[in-house]
């Protein structure tokens, strides 16, 4: 990649962070997503922190300041009206928190993204990590107890793990009946090709458990005495143990205990390993209710390395994958009979678990196989664009575009600036 090709492609994705900017916090892509989404919205701070280190601490104390009472962090913060959005405010019925809001929270990246900005900010920005390191501890304590079984950590809806159609649902997914659910209009398919997302079939359960939750209030105590979806998840679990060793890093650093933290370390540490699956070797999901394996071999399998586990197994897993995809990490195993190269999480490639992938292996030890992930990260978005995510065979864009997360990895891992001395 030539210097001013480079240069063109920093210059761009800082202009999509800046695009989808509304003032304190970033929309995932115009259109599509008009609200603050959680992870999301840590990925774009990692972003920003690339080059306007104050707006990347707006980011999170903005997605913090939506905290409920019980420590949960909404997936979606509606912080301003949009009628056409589909479920909006008035579907979820929450009002448990100080902003309208979804009733689940999202996979945890915010605490390992704040001390990579506060890495960069150590003088200026202390006094305002220390104002949220009590927020991040409730949020942590709020999974260790509402979402928390054997160590391991469940979602109780699809798009709790982020993940929303993955095929490591389906199983459990299958056991709901969305009797009643009603008729609605969904807005993602009038923006994206229907057949890059979720099916019918798949929303009208995600609807249902939204129903459900709202009749209940979402209160936790009250959803916990029926579960009707529990799905040990390897997104969440991974990312909750390594946000928990960065909060208990950074708690240290500041001088506040991390004996509790650490308690919650130990215990994930040994409920992590129980995501192995004994028959592939790969590390899955597990229905809760059945309590079976999935037998789905995922982009967030690999996330062990950034949750700070080593395996040889994964690592042949990850080596196969690069011999046999132009575009690795597929979401799902190209292998699979469930393999969809275009359709959401059932096997497009997406640039989020690309980074986490890599930073894992980076930190792990393993160089080599990091670099490469990079290289081919950013030779995909240096082709194709800043698409939410990529069809792993050909590299074809699909889903939304001008996409913030996908802006936010090229700019703080995959550009080759992050090579410049």
């Amino acid at each position: 990649m030539s210097a001013s090709d480079k240069i063109a492609l920093d210059d761009q994705a800082r202009a999509i962070l800046r695009g989808n900017d509304r003032g304190g916090y970033t929309v995932p892509t115009d259109g599509l997503y008009p609200y603050q989404w959680n992870w999301d919205s840590a990925f774009a701070a990692w972003g920003f922190a690339t080059f306007d280190i104050d707006r990347a601490w707006e980011e999170v104390e903005t997605l913090l300041s939506g905290q409920w009472p019980s420590g949960m962090v909404p997936h979606i913060l509606f912080h301003r009206e949009d009628p056409g959005y589909f479920p909006g405010p008035d579907v979820w019925g929450a009002s448990n928190g100080p902003i309208p809001s979804s009733g689940i929270s999202q996979p945890p990246v915010a605490a390992p993204f704040m001390r990579a900005i506060w890495e960069q900010d150590r003088a200026a920005g202390e006094a305002r990590l220390r104002a949220l390191l009590p927020k991040l501890v409730a949020w942590h304590r709020w999974f260790m107890r509402w979402r928390n079984r054997d160590g391991m950590i469940f979602i109780a809806h699809p798009w709790e793990a982020g993940r929303d159609n993955c095929a490591d649902w389906d199983s459990a997914m299958a056991m709901i009946d969305p009797v009643g659910v009603g008729e609605y209009t969904r807005r993602d398919t009038s923006h994206v090709n229907p057949e890059m997302r979720p099916t019918k079939e798949d929303y009208d359960r995600y609807i249902w458990l939204v129903q459900r939750g709202r009749r209940m209030g979402w209160d936790d105590a009250t959803m916990a005495a029926d579960w009707p979806f529990q799905v040990a998840d390897p997104t969440m679990t991974f990312i909750l143990l390594r946000a928990h060793r960065d909060l208990a890093d950074m708690l240290e650093a500041l001088g506040e205990a991390r004996g509790e933290v650490d308690a919650w370390i130990r215990e994930m540490e040994e409920g992590a390993l129980r995501l192995r699956n004994p028959e592939t070797g790969f590390f899955d999901a597990i229905n809760l209710a059945t309590m079976e394996h999935t037998g789905h071999l995922t982009s967030a399998s690999y996330l062990n390395w950034y949750a700070g586990i080593e395996d040889d197994a994964m690592l042949g897993h990850l080596e196969h994958c690069f011999e046999t995809v132009r575009y690795p990490v597929p979401s799902l195993a190209v292998t699979s009979p469930d393999f969809n190269p275009k359709r959401y999480w059932r096997g497009p490639t997406w640039g989020i678990m690309n980074a986490l992938i890599g930073i894992g292996l980076k930190d792990m030890g393993h160089a080599g196989h990091a670099e490469t992930l990079r290289d081919l990260t950013a030779g995909l978005i240096a082709e194709h664009g800043f698409a939410e995510y990529f069809d792993p065979q050909t590299g074809g864009a699909a889903g939304g575009g001008t996409f913030t997360w996908t802006a936010a990895v090229w700019l703080a891992w995959a550009t080759p600036s992050q090579g410049d001395s």
